[in-house]
């Protein structure tokens, strides 16, 4: 099916807006490879910062925890070792996308030169007749279960590279000859949604 591994990452946070703060609490990221995950990494992270009440009512995630976690340049470096060279995929990736590029700032480290994959809108595309591409939405709609609690990375990068896996299997069962890997995802994530069938038949030669 997936014929490139790539790298499937959630982050939680303190808020929306890393220009105005914001910072992670917890990350996690998955491995998948062909049909299936096969690696990990996850962590709760320290960045010296308050947790607000609103996002442990959310999240779960308290003070307590995020005191007693390993701080943010551990985390981070662990983070990019664990990433490598493949493709990242996030689910509304502009929003990780943000905080990874903040966090990595805030440490000194460079951020990937490459734009994540999104999983929103790879979905918008291939499932044009869904209402709701929210990660929940999209995860009962595709029959695909939550592991753990919603709203905790670990939960939440499961249920994504859940999604994706489903997502490359049925464009893989609609289009036998294209060739599943990030090139053709981020591909599809430039089409404008109305066309992207279309524009799919083409590419696959039907």
């Amino acid at each position: 099916m997936l014929s490139q591994s790539l790298v499937v990452l959630d982050f939680e946070t303190t808020g929306l807006a890393p220009l105005r703060g914001d910072r992670i609490t917890e990350v996690a990221v998955v491995r998948i490879e062909g049909e299936a995950i096969v690696d990990r990494y996850a962590s709760l992270v320290n960045c010296g910062v308050r947790v607000p009440p609103f996002i442990t009512s959310y999240t779960g995630i308290t003070q307590r925890m995020v005191d007693a976690a390993p701080p943010v340049d551990a985390v981070m470096r662990a983070l990019m070792r664990f990433i490598g060279d493949s493709p990242v995929l996030a689910h509304n990736a502009s929003f990780d996308e943000r905080f990874f590029a903040n966090e990595c700032r805030q440490i000194g480290l460079p951020a990937p030169d490459r734009a994540f994959l999104c999983s929103l809108k790879l979905a918008r595309r291939v499932y044009p007749q869904f209402r709701s591409y929210s990660l929940g939405e999209l995860s009962r709609q595709l029959r695909v279960g939550f592991q753990g609690t919603a709203h905790r990375a670990a939960a939440d990068a499961e249920v994504t590279a859940g999604v994706v896996l489903r997502l490359a299997s049925d464009l893989k069962t609609r289009h036998p000859s294209l060739n599943i890997d990030a090139r053709l995802l981020a591909s599809i994530m430039r089409m404008p949604a109305a066309s992207a069938a279309a524009r799919l038949e083409r590419l696959a030669g039907g």
